[in-house]
């Protein structure tokens, strides 16, 4: 750090930046007196740290330590930590940079459809990676276009972000000299509707985005059923919804696979105040259900994280999204909004005394967020670093308080269970799987987005909704045959033609010591460069881990290393599974526990070596 940094002076520019933010949030009161004397280290206004430093990034460009210096005094954060927060997220930069930002997705999904070519074709026109007065690009992690790839994502001092996908460079450049002059850029440009299972019966979570519902009307989603479910849990009261999601059983889909209706009894039994968190950081490579799902209905959500509220006893809840999803983040501003003008939020809803909000908070590019505890500091104005458990989070969450997370495909069941009953949820699925699972489906198919189906679908039956195996790739080559499939995401497992039969249920994948993860699915053809793939998911946990806890901080690195060897053609398969076996063992949250997964398991089934 710059030994001037505590007598640097922001701009005129960046304090009324500043100034600005702090007078838009004057009104609110912060955390609860109660959770401030539970944790004493949450200052009253230290939580207003990540959106500021995203204020101050949006209109400035970058964050200067003069500008670091004078937000920190505004909300009593001392220097060093809130150059320590800064510096924490990818997508802040503590350096002066163009005022436009272009990050050029190269994971695994847009890397099998070409973004290699479109990094080429970024340095061409732009110049080496970081360099450029005007415009710069950089290689990024997974964006979650992964239906539209390769997919980029542009920052823009000033004026909104947007994504756009997918850019081939095959297209003689002129996508990406287009992008150079940033003129007449639709910043929904991409964002038409994803591939979704049209006329199927059974579609429920997908209903109103197959249906084409207008994502931005109060009036439109309320005629379709909308704020019915809210209405119908208030008459039901808190306790009979958390025992009717219990006996629907209802299980976590961010990953985990926890009984939401135990959550919620777990947290509701504990002393209030209480909090509730929409868990919408979907940063898994391959994963991109929770961002359509939000686009195209975004009320949803806001209804389902309410009742989630009625429930436990909460009166504030949290929706932390994922900070490279501007489309998302617009819609559900807007949508707040218009829930709060039409007393769909705020005190007394339905004039049964019942207070209830809901504040988005935007992430910042840390993939560890999306780990609960994690994303409790980063809400609270910390380094996005997971804590200890126990206690667990129902018991000592956000700002000391019990909270429950859950994820956006799991909150948006509630709606169906609420409306629909127990039993008829249950038809569906397998009896340990009930329900439904929203798919993310990418890499070499006809079809890639998002597909709903019933637990115990078979793979093959998923990947035939998605159109099969692609018959070409934008010109760049014809596609063959499969290969093999990532299921689960960068944290999940390689499965070969032989899995194309598994049912999609959580007790079958544990079955094949695999895992349905987030719902990600990622095809590829018998042609892929393998070693390519595993090699670039090693690289993301490399980058991704926080640090914190000695066996991710330095597994995550020997096991890229061993990448390398295995790739010079050294026998380090051995090593590689014993290095996975300590961060498996070791690690505090389930990045490091699981970072070793797909990189097992691809040496399991031969598709990288390693092992001669």
């Amino acid at each position: 750090m710059d030994l001037h940094f505590a007598d640097a002076e922001a701009t005129e520019a960046e304090r009324a930046a500043v100034d600005r933010f702090m007078s838009a949030h004057a009104s609110e009161t912060g955390p609860t007196k109660a959770a401030r004397l539970e944790r004493p280290r949450s200052r009253e206004r230290r939580d207003l740290l990540l959106p500021g430093l995203h204020a101050l990034q949006a209109a400035i460009g970058w964050i200067s330590h003069g500008a670091l210096n004078y937000l920190g005094a505004a909300i009593a954060v001392p220097p060093a930590d809130a150059y320590g927060v800064a510096s924490f997220y990818s997508m802040f930069s503590l350096t002066p940079q163009a005022p436009n930002v272009l990050h050029v997705c190269d994971d695994i999904a847009c890397r099998a459809n070409g973004a290699l070519e479109v990094v080429d074709e970024c340095e061409r026109v732009f110049g080496p990676e970081g360099s450029g007065d005007s415009v710069t690009w950089h290689r990024s992690p997974c964006l979650g276009r992964c239906d539209r790839a390769p997919a980029l994502f542009v920052q823009r001092a000033g004026e909104d972000d947007f994504d756009h996908g997918p850019v081939h460079a095959d297209l003689s450049g002129r996508a990406i000299d287009g992008l150079a002059e940033l003129e007449g850029m639709n910043i929904d440009l991409g964002i038409e509707r994803s591939a979704t299972p049209q006329g199927q019966a059974e579609v429920r979570l997908l209903r109103r985005i197959v249906e084409r519902i207008d994502p931005s009307s109060l009036e439109g989603y309320r005629a379709n059923g909308g704020y019915a479910a809210l209405h119908r849990a208030v008459e039901m009261g808190a306790e009979s919804i958390r025992d009717l999601i219990s006996e629907s059983g209802l299980t976590g889909r961010g990953g985990a696979g926890f009984p939401t209706g135990l959550k919620w009894k777990m947290a509701a039994a504990e002393a209030a105040p209480r909090f509730v968190i929409a868990n919408a950081d979907e940063s898994e490579p391959g994963t991109f259900k929770d961002r359509v799902l939000i686009e195209q209905d975004p009320f949803a959500l806001i209804e389902a994280l309410t009742i989630a509220g009625v429930s436990v006893g909460a009166e504030k809840g949290f929706i932390y999204l994922r900070g490279e999803y501007p489309v998302a983040g617009r819609r559900l501003e807007a949508a707040l909004a218009a829930a709060r003008d039409a007393g769909l939020l705020g005190r007394d809803l339905f004039g049964r005394g019942i207070s209830f909000d809901i504040e988005l908070r935007i992430g910042a590019g840390a993939y560890i967020c999306g780990e609960e505890t994690a994303l409790f500091n980063s809400i609270e104005g910390y380094r996005g670093e997971p804590r200890n458990k126990p206690p667990y989070p129902t018991q000592v969450g956000l700002f000391g308080r019990p909270t429950v997370v859950n994820n956006v495909e799991t909150l948006l069941n509630v709606l169906f269970i609420i409306m629909e009953g127990a039993d008829e949820y249950r038809r569906l699925g397998t009896p340990t799987s009930p329900g439904t699972k929203v798919f993310s489906v990418s890499g070499h198919v006809a079809k890639p987005g998002v597909y709903e189906v019933p637990f115990g679908t078979p793979l093959q039956d998923l990947l035939a909704l998605a159109g099969g195996m692609r018959k070409e790739t934008g010109g760049m080559r014809n596609i063959t045959s499969f290969g093999s499939v990532l299921l689960g995401g960068a944290a999940g497992t390689f499965l070969g033609p032989e899995a194309l039969d598994l049912p999609l249920a959580n007790e079958a994948a544990i079955e094949r010591n695999a895992s349905l993860g987030s719902g990600a699915v990622v095809v590829f053809d018998t042609e892929t460069d393998m070693f390519e793939m595993v090699s670039r998911i090693a690289a993301f946990f490399r980058d991704e881990s926080c640090g914190q806890c000695a066996p991710c901080r330095i597994g995550t690195v020997r096991q890229e290393e061993l990448m390398v060897r295995v790739g010079s053609g050294f026998d380090s398969g051995g090593l590689i599974r014993e290095v996975g076996r300590a961060m498996t063992d070791a690690s505090i949250c389930g990045l490091g526990q699981t970072a070793s997964n797909a990189v097992v398991s691809a040496l399991d089934l031969g598709l990288i070596g390693g092992d001669a």
